[in-house]
């Protein structure tokens, strides 16, 4: 291997790459990898390269690959996992970037416990087109435009050729660029490395040769930086940026690989209450390019360390807390990033409803829409196709519930995004009037009143699974509930008849992770037991 036996008595850093060519979002991790391994023999270490696989969201959206997508985040925690255990590396660095990578890293750090630094490889530039910033968000909500007729063929296609312009996850604060911000919260990066563009090639192979030198010389393990304080100063940042609903899933699943107690109702409280700093697509304005040349995280974690909200004292990989950390971050400029006392929305966004119809548990993420409440009548589909086919058809009307189920944790099996569903929604113009409830999950690019993750799901049971068209179903932000207005009578006798379909897959990976896996109110993280 052409390696110095001299060299092998200093540190050997396992150095795990999350590099596909399938996608953008992780395609510069090879040459991060390198930078990385420089930095590891410049601190006196020994680099060993490997990789994991990587599913792209984008890519699979409405499709039955989706499925793959949070299984995926199992597959790679383990297969870092695995490494280490099979090579006893004092310590790693893990290259992240797509939306899976970021919280499997996380999990695979939580169980091995072992010296790390994460780096995030970078968020892809805005594409531009006749003046205006887009993004893959704006590509989706054409799709469901165009086929409402709203706008011609020719324009969707002109969108998709400028939406994505290189290499990066996401433009816009959607699930990945809300990893990379918890990732800054934890300590595990090293502050600001991680949103540095992925097309800015010195810059980024700059920090990757920092998280090397780091990880080579630091003592302290990972669970120093996943602790319960650690996990709530992410989530806190999740939330003063208008994060995805998918941090609190990841999270819950960190926590349970680390051993820390936490619950849904926990993070969300967070979420509930921390005001929204940030004006980041899809409920603001900005990018997150635009969010690093604001000054990032740190600027963020400096307004929530003055308005009480976030514990500066937590450490960082660097040796520093947090607060000090963030010492000379600018202030916020009122444009990207607010003030506490000023904030771009004074409520938060993330928010738990509980009810006859989720007693478990649900998300929903309201900074996206400018309502607080819908009660309408139950538009059931059971599954994502059939209920994009009938918004893109015209049939779904104002008012309207749609409830798309078994597309749970257990019942997908995957827990699929409904991006397609939402973004048809939005694009045929009734985001302001039409809801979603399922138990499913949605991407960060979601927009409007959308629930998802409902618990129990379908699948095993739960009252989702014994909705009617028709059915009336109230969303209450302000009171926390999600309810099916039906008598206590009615809905336990349509629980006693119900039984469950034939659902897709009975054999390989699909319906090994059906078997084992668990609530999406816990994580969706897999069941030991």
């Amino acid at each position: 291997m052409g390696i110095d036996p001299g060299r092998l008595d200093g540190p050997i850093v396992g150095v795990a790459s999350t590099w596909t060519g399938t996608m953008p979002c992780n395609a510069n991790q090879r040459e991060l990898a390198d930078r990385v391994s420089d930095g590891v023999a410049a601190a006196g270490g020994v680099a060993l390269g490997f990789n994991t696989i990587a599913v792209s969201d984008n890519q699979s959206q409405a499709t039955p690959g989706m499925r793959a997508s949070l299984i995926s985040r199992e597959v790679i925690a383990d297969s870092i996992e695995l490494m280490v255990h099979a090579h006893d590396f004092d310590a790693l660095v893990c290259l992240v970037g797509c939306d899976k990578t970021v919280p499997a890293a996380l999990m695979a750090l939580a169980r091995v416990d072992k010296p790390a630094v994460v780096l995030y490889s970078g968020p892809m530039r805005a594409g531009r087109l006749r003046g205006r910033e887009i993004s893959i968000q704006d590509v989706w909500e054409a799709v469901g435009a165009e086929e409402r007729g709203l706008i011609p063929r020719a324009e969707l296609d002109e969108l998709e050729r400028f939406a994505c312009p290189g290499a990066g996850a996401c433009a816009g604060h959607f699930t990945a660029n809300t990893m990379a911000v918890a990732l800054d919260c934890l300590g595990l990066t090293v502050l600001g490395d991680g949103l540095i563009p992925a097309d800015e090639l010195e810059a980024k192979g700059d920090a990757a040769a920092r998280a090397g030198t780091v990880a080579t010389t630091l003592a302290a393990t990972s669970r120093t930086f996943l602790d319960r304080r650690a996990l709530l100063n992410a989530m806190a940042g999740i939330a003063a940026t208008g994060g995805s609903t998918n941090g609190i899933l990841h999270l819950l699943a960190i926590a349970r690989e680390a051993g820390v107690p936490l619950t849904l109702d926990e993070l969300a409280e967070i979420g509930a209450r921390t005001p929204v700093l940030a004006s980041l697509a899809p409920s603001g304005r900005y990018m997150a390019e635009d969010l690093h040349r604001a000054g990032g995280t740190a600027v963020v974690i400096g307004e929530l360390i003055r308005g009480g909200m976030f514990d500066g004292g937590a450490p960082t990989v660097t040796g520093r807390t947090l607060a000090e950390a963030i010492h000379d971050a600018p202030e916020p400029d009122g444009k990207v990033v607010f003030s506490v006392a000023q904030p771009f929305k004074a409520t938060g966004a993330l928010h738990a409803l509980r009810g006859n119809l989720a007693p478990d548990g649900s998300l929903v993420k309201v900074s996206g829409s400018v309502r607080r409440r819908q009660r309408g009548p139950a538009r059931v589909f059971d599954s994502e196709e059939a209920c994009t086919a009938a918004v893109r058809a015209g049939v779904v009307r104002e008012d309207d519930v749609l409830v798309v189920r078994y597309e749970g944790p257990a019942g997908g099996p995957g827990m699929r995004e409904m991006l397609s569903v939402t973004a048809s929604v939005v694009g045929a113009g009734l985001g302001e009037s039409v809801a979603l409830v399922t138990d499913g999950r949605f991407s960060g690019a979601t927009r409007g009143l959308m629930v998802g993750h409902v618990a129990p799901e379908a699948a095993r049971g739960g009252p989702l699974a014994i909705v009617r068209d028709g059915d009336p179903i109230v969303i209450d932000i302000d009171a926390g509930t999600l309810t099916l207005e039906l008598e206590a009578e009615e809905i336990e006798a349509r629980l006693a008849a119900w039984r469950s379909p034939a659902l897709p897959y009975d054999r390989g990976v699909f319906a090994r992770y059906r078997l084992l896996v668990g609530s999406a109110s816990e994580g969706a993280v897999l069941r030991e037991h």
